[in-house]
């Protein structure tokens, strides 16, 4: 049994004997995701679940320890070939605004139906490996009154939260921001463990200007992502490190890759401090482009020689993974100039998508809210994650946008 996706096949007697190839912290994540993806499932505690015999105290009781084998399998899935990871994380905030574009009213009610429509797309496995949810969306039902985290698991998916609390004024700074969301973190952690969560996510941003990104800003950040990642780690969760440099501004293709490549090669003496196992971990970065504003905007094949020019220099080889953030490129544009990428390969890692905006925004404006509107919304999804699984391997070709 080589997939973590397989277990949510397995017979009871057969997910038994494949459970012992895993660390007993993934075995609880297993049986929750287990419990989760399988109607019936049973609901008592975790120190004995029904793989642990009857009176048998487990590590679990003990206090254990993060099994690195687990997260490292966990991260090789995340970046599987032919499948890259959905973005569907936006915060109450962000979905008041793309709601409103589109006309309609960001109730939790229309939020819950825009996101079972996300998580309930047919075959969304066969170029989706794992979605990043928000914190109110693994809390809500489905109309039938499945749980969307469960509806997740039955799509053959790995489901991941956001834990980050947004990026605030970093104090010192002239305008620059720092994300917080470490207090109380190991905490609600613990309760994302036992939600069925196998991964999750923070987002740092910075920005590029006169004196900017400075060295303040990035250090702040780095920390940060350090901290949280570690703890991402200590209990069992592989954590995606997402370091944004926005594309907002004039500033030119060299500006981005040098801001870029600072704040990379801080990131990644950060989280060598904080004792972050690279191979458990995966990169969510910014591509390196010009600003949107920019007199000049470089063709795909300039962003990807300085996107890749950037990695090699500050990407340890030991990360598994790179998905790409879109950044508010058009959907059109993440996917070419992923494909340019990639086909600039081998490379030292696998390097796929890990889209909100680029997958997200035309299936949300073909929904529009309308309940006749659900199935083509899900085609819509489910086209652009198979364009963008094919940039991943570099055979994306834009006579497919129409196919």
């Amino acid at each position: 049994m080589s997939s973590i996706d397989d277990r949510f096949r397995l017979s009871e007697a057969e997910f038994v004997s494949w459970l012992p190839t895993f660390g007993h912290r993934h075995r609880r994540i297993a049986w929750k995701q287990r419990e989760l993806a399988v109607p019936g499932g049973q609901a008592s505690g975790f120190a004995r679940p029904w793989w642990a015999g009857a009176g048998e105290a487990t590590p679990l009781d003990e206090g254990s320890t993060v099994f690195s084998d687990d997260m490292r399998l966990i991260a090789q899935q995340m970046v599987a070939r032919g499948k890259g990871i959905l973005a569907a994380d936006e915060s109450t905030g962000t979905m008041d605004k793309r709601l409103h574009a589109e006309g309609l009213e960001s109730t939790e009610e229309v939020r819950r139906q825009y996101r079972e429509l996300i998580v309930s797309t047919p075959k969304l496995d066969s170029s989706i490996s794992g979605v990043i949810l928000f914190d109110e969306t693994i809390r809500q039902s489905s109309s039938e009154g499945a749980p969307l985290r469960r509806i997740v698991a039955d799509n053959g998916v790995l489901p991941g939260i956001k834990v980050d609390k947004g990026a605030k004024p970093l104090a010192g700074s002239s305008g620059e921001k720092v994300t917080e969301g470490l207090d109380g973190l190991r905490d609600r952690l613990a309760e994302y463990v036992d939600l069925g969560m196998t991964f999750t996510k923070w987002r740092a941003v910075l920005d590029i200007g006169e004196g900017r990104p400075s060295a303040h800003a990035i250090h702040a950040n780095a920390h940060a992502l350090g901290r949280y990642a570690a703890l991402s780690q200590e209990a069992g969760l592989v954590p995606i490190v997402e370091p944004e440099v926005l594309m907002d501004g004039d500033h030119s293709l060299q500006a981005a890759e040098e801001a870029t490549t600072r704040t990379l090669r801080v990131i990644f003496d950060e989280l060598a401090k904080q004792n972050v196992e690279l191979e458990a971990m995966v990169l969510k970065p910014n591509m390196v482009v010009a600003g949107k504003d920019h007199e000049h905007q470089p063709s795909s094949a300039e962003v990807a020689e300085a996107t890749v020019r950037t990695l090699r220099r500050t990407v340890p080889a030991a990360v598994p993974g790179i998905a790409f953030l879109s950044g508010g490129q058009s959907d059109e544009m993440a996917t070419r100039n992923l494909n340019a990428i990639n086909q600039l390969g081998p490379l030292p890692w696998q390097v796929t998508f890990s889209f909100g905006r680029g997958l997200l925004a035309p299936t949300l404006h073909e929904w529009a809210g309308k309940p006749e509107n659900v199935t083509r919304a899900q085609e819509t999804l489910a086209h652009r994650g198979r364009l963008n699984a094919a940039a991943r391997d570099g055979r994306y070709d834009a006579a497919l946008e129409h196919a």
